[in-house]
């Protein structure tokens, strides 16, 4: 039988324990990036660039050509912008073309496509419809078919990819009205009711695609007790079980055709076949999902800065102000350069972090991060110059563009649909403290025990012991380096001087990160801003990085575009350095403090009377809907697609 759920009581110490044990413990493959932020610039690790095979190729652009006619022809982003919804003849022929299926495996019924590929489909779909590729993003990204495909038995990949591949939609259901990046206060519970079944209580909000999904992966605390040792577990679940009730479609200022929504959960009756992994295994299955899910977002990223550049190139050259125009004024020319610039550093980063995981000859926790983290606010920059660059007629809605006869450019619109994505999959400020924990993992490895108040005396002193060894070897490695030599990397031209920047400056990167360990030991955690800081410029020099990598490869293979890889390469790179240099200043001098004592006084009162003179046009609803588990009140708007 179902039991009452009740909002788990957690100490922020106790919310980091289970954060922490659900992350991969281990580092068995090397990693590009954690060595970055370790001070060593291991090239050798994405140079020479990773190449899919000549059957990879084959198939995805076959794929990418039949995907990019339905686009053409069968894809009206406007008619989904202004409905709020996508047709569904247009989710039949998504399934048709077999875009439900393109990371399933053949022997599924799926297309088989690599990372590679993947992405780029997601890149030109989300080109057509941002909204089809969320659709498409949440569905093999985070829902069933990639947990399945790593943690599921044989017998639920028989029964549910063929499935996933052809006709079934899914969604992934973690997050709850009082619970977004803290799981350790999830309150959905699956109790075990039997030996064969566990019972559901509970509400999921945010629900991509679950509005419109047949199964969800639902994440619910099974209670610990005899024979099962609980915790949150992840499961498998049939979107029209009995009990299941989709409560409302949610609305949101971008990806207007975004089937999301919120989900109540009574007394539904999972079968313990349908659990994936052990039980408690649930966040370690998630994070390990999102390894290489994340890569999803950047991706159309990427291609929202493609449209973002043509459309800032063909406009700018026809808009004319004082006699030229407008790109020719340095003001304009600037942000065209950005945009430029970066959208060929963003591809740079998702293409070299796909072929990465699908050689999975490196572990890319921290490369797929970093790449969610910048390609969604460098994603969000360009989509904010591009407004700027088309003036007022940024701000204008396509149709209001398209009713007095200019050309319909929904600049705006990009605006509003890239803003999820400093948000979902991960905050910006999350991902700053998950990149961080990966980046100090060596350190804590061989010192954590000394800041950690519940180790004994005994344990501080093994891991001074072990400390002090691994800081005798690794310390002097960070004074001198290849970086300092004008002959390192030569092989690379003129961009030969960024790679020897990027190695100089790692290793002034990990000093800097050390000597704040040493000054702040256990509160280095609750310096936020600065951790910050610290990933925002190794999320620089990975971009450099890749980016002189591939306009390596491009040139050195022979293709017609090398030469002007190189210089869009040079060209980020030189307003990437910038960038570090100032991160590197607000190390040590910044307000971080003198915003702390701002934040205590605002939270006190002491400022209310700032806030005099305006009226607050919001309701006085409760900030968070109540979320008690019971029988649903309210008509299930779950909408079942053809």
């Amino acid at each position: 039988m179902s039991a009452p759920t009740q909002r788990p009581k957690v100490t922020e110490r106790e919310a980091r324990q289970v954060a922490e044990a659900a992350r991969e413990q281990d580092w068995r493959k090397p990693s590009f990036a954690k060595e970055l932020f370790l001070g060593r610039f291991r090239l050798d690790l994405i140079h020479p660039h990773p190449r899919p095979s000549e059957e990879d190729v084959r198939r995805g652009e076959a794929f990418l050509a039949k995907l990019r006619d339905f686009c053409e022809t069968r894809i009206d982003g406007r008619l989904i912008e202004r409905e709020a919804r996508i047709p569904d003849e247009v989710v039949s022929g998504l399934k048709e073309i077999g875009a439900l299926g393109m990371k399933i495996d053949t022997k599924y019924g799926g297309l088989g496509l690599t990372q590679v590929y993947y992405n780029r489909a997601l890149a030109l779909v989300g080109s057509a419809s941002p909204a089809i590729g969320a659709l498409l993003s949440a569905h093999q990204s985070i829902g069933v078919p990639q947990p399945l495909k790593i943690f599921g038995t044989q017998e639920q990949r028989d029964a549910y990819l063929p499935r996933l591949a052809t006709t079934d939609i899914s969604a992934f259901l973690l997050t709850e009205p009082d619970v977004g990046s803290d799981p350790a206060r999830l309150a959905t519970t699956a109790v075990p009711d039997g030996d064969d079944t566990y019972v559901i209580d509970g509400v999921k909000l945010w629900t991509t695609n679950g509005v419109v999904a047949d199964l969800l992966v639902v994440m619910a605390r099974v209670p610990k007790s005899e024979g099962h040792r609980g915790g949150i577990t992840a499961f498998v679940v049939e979107a029209d079980s009995p009990g299941i009730t989709v409560e409302h479609r949610n609305a949101f200022m971008g990806l207007r055709g975004l089937e999301n929504g919120l989900t109540r959960f009574h007394g539904v009756r999972v079968p313990a076949a349908n659990r994936i992994g052990p039980e408690g295994a649930g966040l370690k299955i998630a994070l390990t999902t999102l390894n290489t899910g994340r890569l999803s977002l950047p991706a159309m990223c990427v291609g929202a800065g493609k449209w973002a550049l043509k459309i800032a190139r063909e406009w700018s050259a026809v808009r004319e102000q004082w006699g030229k125009p407008v790109a020719r004024h340095e003001a304009v020319g600037t942000k065209i350069s950005f945009i430029a610039a970066t959208t060929f550093a963003l591809e740079a980063v998702v293409d070299l972090s796909s072929q990465m995981a699908d050689e999975d000859r490196n572990d890319i926790r921290i490369e797929a991060a970093l790449a969610k983290l910048y390609g969604s606010e460098m994603g969000w920059l360009i989509a904010d110059e591009l407004v700027q660059i088309r003036g007022g007629r940024g701000y204008e809605t396509a149709d209001s563009l398209a009713a007095r006869g200019e050309r319909a450019v929904p600049a705006e619109q990009l605006l509003r649909d890239l803003r999820i994505n400093r948000i979902f999959e991960g905050s910006t400020e999350i991902m700053h403290l998950l990149i961080a924990r990966e980046a100090v993992d060596a350190h804590l490895a061989v010192a954590g025990d000394i800041i950690d108040p519940d180790k004994s005396l005994g344990d501080k002193a093994k891991a001074g012991a072990r400390a002090g060894g691994f800081y005798a070897r690794w310390l002097p490695k960070l004074v001198a380096g290849p970086g300092q030599l004008p002959t390192s990397y030569a092989e690379f031209g003129a961009l030969a001087t960024h790679l020897r920047y990027v190695e100089r400056t790692s290793r002034k990167l990990a000093r800097s990160t050390f000597y704040a360990m040493s000054r702040w030991q256990g509160r280095m955690e609750l310096k936020q801003a600065f951790l910050g800081r610290i990933v925002d410029i190794g999320a620089e020099l990975f971009a450099m990085s890749a980016a002189c990598v591939r306009a390596e490869w491009l040139r050195s293979s022979g293709d017609p575009h090398g030469r002007e890889a190189h210089a869009l390469a040079d060209a980020f790179c030189r307003q990437s350095r910038l960038r570090v240099e100032e991160l590197f200043g607000r190390l040590w001098s910044n307000t971080d403090d003198i915003d702390s004592r701002v934040v205590d006084g605002v939270l006190a009162g002491r400022y209310e009377w700032l806030e005099a003179g305006v009226v607050d046009p919001s309701d006085n609803g409760p900030w968070i809907a109540d979320a008690t588990p019971g029988p649903s009140q309210q008509e299930n708007v779950h909408r079942k697609l053809p």
